[in-house]
């Protein structure tokens, strides 16, 4: 029964939004052996009676594809890293009629197999490829007729090798062992072995096959580097230094003149990272004229090409792809530093994002949630409404679907999967992992990661699947004897880098966020019987939390003996749990201490902006992250330090001030799901001006505020079929402004003037005058 749930689980949340025709048909197929890190060769050919109207293919591997048909290039890097669930594998759907034709085609396919688990990949054990076509209502698959080869080329490397949370290994590439022209037309396979048949799905060790959620790769096409420096080395040789537009994912191109046997070593400048390394790739030339692009990905600003003498170079060039989504949002204000670490803060997010929402690009590439829970809130306001939130749901549904049977949930994953318990012990470094951070786990499904998700997207039923496993984890914890959350270590006892982490409190607020959350997406859902579970224990930790932790000027646990915590202040009140006489003591704490990571410090902010202290919040974020936004990194950094060791220079964490900038500074947010209705309350702080593009479900917010000379304006676009809730700050202004909108009085002497049709008043305050405005352009003006 247990089995048949999960499967069901499976089937209703991966459900593909298209009808498919028949079910797999194809063969699971591949060499009779291989071994980790493999390069296969795949070949078929087939004869169609007309040009096709219709051809789609479903196409799976272990563990990345890329794809030829009649000579073309159609995929570049196919295929998922494995992991849906701890069983399954992803498959990739595709439309090839644009590349057939009446007549002979041929299909050729080269697979990577990595043959290794990873931070971010469940490894098989088993290459395959399994490609089930359906053209026009006639199947086209893979079996044994199918041509198969192991690519002489492609070997292994020495020492050094990459950092074990890595599934990817090293290129090694000798020419002069080429399989010349294997991926045209014309070229003649009948030499090659047939493919060995493993099953039709899901058959084992591959398992469910699941729809791939999110698009194929962004790709640019081979592009010209902006600038190439030649530094000669009397040991090495000649070092090409090509500088590349930003810290981009990218793979190297070459075209060369040389001899034969010469070897040349591809790496980027980010290539070692503290002790750990990442990816580069050797090329073994062979005589005359050649060209080469390593085909796995690698980050960086600059790509360095080890060329040795006499080696004549022709052509450097690089290919940029990445997560599939528009930058359709924007912010731009008139603090040029902040404007610069708004773009360090995009760039950081788009490097850390690909299969999976990553914590840096280079040394891990893994779906830790502490970022992700960042990521998912960043991304809302950078990427096109439609697939933007696609990884972020992709995310959830990874989590939750690698549930444990004792309901606790962990990351990162997909990732190596502890099995053998034994062996992990005798191989704890091979890219297995299981430890549960509890910390990031509660943030995870909590008010800034799973609802948050829900609130900006809409997208309800991803909830409804998920909340049953949400339910489950919840249950783990527990309330003590003092009406506080019991202290869970989980598998790694982390709640952030750096010193003086006063967890009680911490942890005490994540919880009671992760429940605030668990009763509404039970109430979502209609899971009535479990709201009052949640809001007793929330109650419970009301009702203590302050007793406990509150002492006069601070919040500090008496079990604490570092320096009082920046981090637990702020989550104090980031939680709601800290009465608002409380705020002017925590606002002084946050002055004078500075002891998060730049993953902490974005609830630093948002707990400065939530008590209404914008100047504070923004010069707070100024000052901490200065050092990054005066580096000539495009990207924002692990810690605070670039010296510390071991640290990254991009790192998905560190992107919070985004955020902030957009829902607070800016004021733009979803006041209901899927920004149905949406508030702009903007704390502008010391910020004159403010220009911002919101995408959201669809459409755009598109606002421009000015605030200064005692004149503030809003100039806003609400898109068709939603409402806002617009906010004119009050202040001074409260008893005294004149409002008008489009030029027609609104509000006078703190009185409701005129009621033009399509904007009404709300409601005021001590921090806004309220109005509500329909669909339409709006010129709001107070004076």
């Amino acid at each position: 029964m247990k089995k048949l749930i999960y499967l069901l689980i499976i089937a209703a949340i991966f459900s593909c939004n298209r009808k498919e025709s028949k079910e797999w048909e194809a063969q699971w197929i591949g060499p009779e052996k291989e071994d980790p890190n493999s390069w296969i060769c795949f070949r078929k050919t087939l004869n169609l009676k007309d040009n096709p109207e219709n051809a789609m293919v479903k196409i799976a591997c272990d563990s990345k594809y890329w794809l030829w048909i009649n000579g073309e290039l159609a995929i570049f890097e196919g295929q998922l890293k494995r992991g849906p669930t701890p069983e399954d594998t992803y498959y990739d759907t595709l439309n090839i009629s644009p590349f057939l034709k009446k007549g002979e085609n041929t299909v050729a396919v080269l697979v990577w197999y990595f043959g290794k688990h990873g931070f971010s990949h469940n490894n098989s054990g088993k290459a395959g490829l399994i490609f089930d076509a359906d053209i026009d209502g006639n199947r086209f698959i893979s079996d044994s007729t199918w041509k198969v080869k192991l690519h002489p080329a492609y070997g292994k490397t020495g020492e050094p090798h990459p950092n074990f949370r890595l599934p990817e290994q090293n290129i090694h590439f000798d020419a002069s062992n080429d399989i010349d022209g294997w991926t045209d037309a014309g070229y003649d396979a009948s030499d090659w072995q047939n493919a060995q048949e493993f099953g039709i799905p899901p058959a084992s060790p591959w398992n469910n096959l699941v729809a791939r959620p999110i698009l194929q790769w962004k790709n640019s096409g081979l592009k010209t580097y902006e600038e190439v420096n030649v530094i000669t080395d009397p040991e090495t040789g000649r070092k090409y230094v090509a500088k590349l537009p930003a810290n981009i994912q990218a793979t190297p191109y070459m075209k060369i003149k040389a001899s034969a046997g010469i070897k040349i070593e591809i790496k980027t400048d980010n290539y070692i990272v503290g002790n750990s390394y990442g990816l580069r790739t050797e090329y073994i030339t062979k005589e005359g004229t050649q060209e080469f692009e390593s085909l796995s990905w690698i980050n960086g600003h600059e790509m360095i090409y080890n060329i040795p003498q006499g080696i004549e170079v022709i052509e450097l060039k690089y290919r940029e792809t990445g997560y599939n989504a528009e930058f359709t949002g924007s912010f731009v204000c008139d603090d040029e530093k902040l404007n610069t670490l708004y773009k360090k803060a995009v760039r950081t997010l788009y490097v850390t994002m690909r299969d999976n929402y990553m914590d840096c690009p280079d040394r891990e590439r893994a779906q830790w949630w502490g970022d992700a829970v960042n990521e998912i809130g960043e991304a809302f306001y950078v990427f096109d409404a439609e697939n933007g939130p696609k990884l972020a749901k992709k995310a959830m549904y990874e989590l939750m679907l690698w549930q444990r049977e004792d309901s606790t949930i962990y990351s990162p994953v997909p990732s190596g999967r502890v099995v053998d318990v034994e062996e992990f012990k005798r191989n704890p470094r091979e890219g297995y992992y299981d430890r549960e951070l509890p910390r990031q786990m509660l943030a995870s499904i909590g008010w800034y990661g799973f609802w948050t998700y829900y609130l900006y997207s809409g997208d309800q039923k991803t909830i409804e699947d998920l909340y049953p496993q949400v339910k489950k984890y919840l249950g783990v914890w527990k309330i003590g004897d003092d009406g506080l959350v019991i202290h869970r270590p989980g598998g790694w006892d982390w709640t952030d880098w750096g010193e003086n982490k006063d967890v009680p409190v911490i942890e005490n607020a994540f919880f009671y966020l992760a429940l605030k959350a668990g009763a509404e997406m039970a109430k979502l859902t209609d899971h009535y019987s479990d709201i009052q579970e949640y809001t007793q224990k929330m109650k419970s930790i009301e009702e203590n939390f302050n007793t406990r932790f509150w002492t006069g000027n601070k919040y500090h646990s008496p079990d604490h003996t570092g320096e009082t915590d920046d981090r637990a202040n702020a989550m104090a009140v980031v939680a709601g749990l800290a009465k608002k006489e409380y705020y002017p003591a925590i606002q002084e704490v946050l002055k004078s201490e500075f002891h998060a990571s730049p993953y902490m410090e974005k609830y630093v902010g948002e707990a400065l902006f939530l008590m209404e202290v914008p100047h504070q919040a923004v010069e707070r974020i100024k000052t901490r992250y200065m050092e990054q936004i005066e580096s000539h990194i495009t990207t924002l950094w692990e810690g605070w330090d670039l010296s510390m060791k071991g640290w990254t220079y991009n790192h998905a964490w560190s992107g919070g001030p985004l955020t902030l900038l957009c829902q607070y500074a800016a004021g733009v947010t979803p006041a209901t799901p899927g920004f149905d209705i949406f508030s702009v309350l903007p704390q502008m702080g010391p910020l004159e001006t403010i220009d911002i593009k919101v995408p959201v479900p669809g459409g755009h917010v598109t606002l421009n505020l000015i605030n200064k000379s005692n004149i503030f304006s809003m100039n806003i676009v609400v898109p068709e079929g939603k409402k806002a809730i617009l906010g004119i700050p009050a202040d001074e202004l409260f008893t005294t402004s004149q409002i008008k909108a489009n030029n027609i009085l609104l509000w006078e002497n703190g009185t409701s003037q005129n009621k033009p049709e399509g904007i009404k008043f709300l409601s005021s305050d001590d921090n806004f005058i309220k109005f509500e405005a329909g669909p339409g352009s709006w010129s709001l003006n107070a004076e």
